[in-house]
């Protein structure tokens, strides 16, 4: 009979991915961000036909989609290869070339925030005349009115949603990613959401169940996220809803069956939720997906999801009547069926100080096991290893690497106190939880110590290079993507409307510079003996290209193996195909020179 190969790189890489989606008012269209053709463009579905069409040929990332509530045009966000200087354009519902509606020169940014009811003004925030943060403005559609609701400063302040009646907006006030403030403003009087703004606490995605009442996610004076509405005539804060460890994320209304729609996050899973806030009745809902990117509940209560798990990539659901899911997308791995592929197990270790860090382990069918293991430290770092799908990780498992992908302290999922535990300690307590799960691996005999590898990107780049520098004994071989390399060049160059939460997140260069010069990878030189495989988009606005060349350009002067590939037209990851096939095979055709 005929014996065939084993999967090829390209097999998981032709998966493709897709990053949001928009439903029409009357659940005719959906359009959806994907790069089913080898780049990012948006395409649609007539539903309820699923035949998938193109409606861009632009070939760029897109940082939302928003149909008209009449059905007369859509807009979107294009950034430029990669460089996140996302600016507005509009289309008819049919496709073609995007409209300019707000753009500039490169350098200048305009993120949407909402679109009015009518769809004749849109609200956004830019930096067109404030490069140093982000003002909120409103622009009229019909009159090409611009009009400047209120100008950023202090810090980066983002406009979150208007009332109904657009008589008054949410902000928020972002001091780093675990202190968040949300406001809301009323002609000229501006009140807190929260009893407290000088108290350290996140609020976020806030919406409106009717002119004076605001819901929105707070972990206000709590570990974990919950719901609380503030009331604009009395202004009062309440509790609506909390359950116990788990993080709510996000939050959606269905006004005629007043019902809230809430997904958590809870350790390496998400759940899904009804609220029904009349009688305080919460319903769980099934999902065929372990992680949600996103949700939206139409008009008509329909419910409609993408999602991933770990075995099974992005797609989008419908929710039908019956409460099944039914797939509008059939996005999977070509040629490889779900059974193939590994779900991991959840395990949980003691660290160096006794607290107990949560891991993701990938183990290698037996019959492929070859006996190596990859330690894959998480980027963020406020974020976290999740049963989400990665086609590298599938593909590797196939050609029988084991993959261990903890969730270090500062990881989120586990309560406020245990994510700010990374804040001005990107190198200690997140690297030693790292080095107690190695040596974890080696006690349970899940890996030898002559047989372990490290790969990581953005943060999980800095803890591969942090790694290889300051415990080179543990690995063969290190895989930097786009990882910072020095923290202070790193603090200098991130975007600017990033820097005022820096000194929290990070340090100060001044104040702390004893301990970013122990925690930057590039002290570590002399110690960075094992061979390296340096991963960079020249475009990246968040690790740009000179963290990678200064640690490249060093290695290579002592005479340390280093491989380096810079993606021209590329930013922080991937948003060409071409591109991720070409850094995967290379990362496996690495690998397998360096068992």
């Amino acid at each position: 009979m005929i014996s065939f190969p084993k999967p090829d790189v390209e097999q998981f890489f032709r998966t493709y991915v897709i990053s949001q989606f928009a439903i029409s008012k009357d659940e005719s269209k959906l359009i959806f961000s994907t790069n089913m053709n080898g780049k990012f463009n948006l395409w649609a579905m007539d539903l309820p036909q699923t035949y998938p069409y193109p409606l861009t040929y632009h070939d760029q990332n897109s940082s939302f989609i928003k149909i008209d509530p009449k059905n007369r045009f859509f807009l979107t966000g294009f950034d430029h290869d990669g460089d996140e200087n996302y600016q507005i354009y509009a289309l008819p519902v049919e496709g073609g070339k995007p409209f300019p509606i707000l753009t500039g020169d490169r350098k200048e940014k305009y993120f949407f925030a909402e679109l009015s009811k009518d769809g004749e003004r849109l609200y956004y925030m830019t930096n067109k005349e404030n490069p140093n943060f982000l003002d909120a403005r409103l622009y009229n559609l019909v009159t090409k009115e611009d009009q400047l609701l209120f100008q950023g400063d202090e810090t980066t302040t983002y406009l979150v949603t208007t009332s109904p009646e657009e008589k008054s907006y949410v902000y928020i006030k972002m001091y780093a990613n675990t202190y968040v403030v949300a406001y809301v403003k009323v002609g000229d009087e501006v009140f807190c959401l929260t009893p407290s703004p000088e108290k350290v606490h996140t609020a976020t995605d806030a919406l409106y169940i009717d002119e004076s009442t605001i819901y929105f996610v707070t972990n206000f004076e709590e570990e974990f996220s919950y719901v609380a509405s503030f009331n604009l005539e009395t202004k009062e804060f309440a509790t609506i809803l909390k359950l116990k460890k788990e993080d709510v994320t996000g939050i959606k209304w269905h006004e005629k069956t007043r019902t809230l729609y809430i997904v958590t996050e809870k350790g390496v899973t998400d759940q899904f939720y009804a609220y029904q806030i009349d009688n305080k009745i919460l319903t769980p809902i099934n999902t065929p997906v372990d992680n949600i990117q996103q949700f939206t509940v139409a008009d008509s209560g329909n419910l409609y999801l993408l999602g991933r798990s770990a075995t099974r990539p992005f797609n989008i659901f419908k929710r039908e009547e019956n409460g099944e899911w039914h797939p509008l997308t059939d996005n999977r791995v070509l040629g490889v069926p779900e059974s193939d592929m590994v779900d991991p197990e959840v395990v949980r270790y003691p660290s160096f100080d006794g607290l107990e860090i949560e891991a993701l382990l990938f183990k290698a069918k037996p019959e492929v096991a070859n006996g190596y293991t990859i330690f894959w430290p998480h980027g963020g770092p406020q974020a976290a290893e999740r049963k989400f799908f990665r086609g590298l990780f599938q593909f590797l498992l196939g050609r029988g690497y084991t993959i261990f992908a903890p969730n270090f302290r500062g990881s989120t999922g586990y309560g406020a106190s245990f994510t700010k535990l990374v804040e001005g300690d990107w190198g200690e307590g997140p690297r030693l939880d790292c080095v107690a799960g190695i040596e974890w691996l080696f006690d349970q005999g899940i890996s030898a110590r002559d047989k372990l590898f490290v790969v990581g990107g953005s943060y999980g780049g800095y803890m591969t290079l942090l790694l290889a520098g300051r415990h080179p004994e543990y690995f063969r071989a290190a895989v930097d993507i786009f990882g910072p390399s020095n923290l202070f060049t790193f603090i200098d160059s991130v975007p600017e409307h990033w820097k005022p939460i820096m000194t929290r997140w990070l340090g100060d260069p001044e104040v702390d510079k004893e301990r970013l010069t122990k925690d930057s990878p590039i002290t570590y030189l002399n110690q960075m003996t094992k061979p390296m495989l340096v991963i960079q988009g020249a475009n990246d606005p968040r690790v740009v290209k000179a963290e990678s060349d200064q640690i490249v350009a060093s290695l290579r002067e002592k005479g340390v193996e280093v491989e380096y590939l810079v993606l021209e037209d590329e930013g922080h990851g991937f948003s060409k195909k071409e591109n991720e096939i070409k850094v995967n095979r290379l990362i496996l055709d690495f690998l397998e020179r360096h068992q």
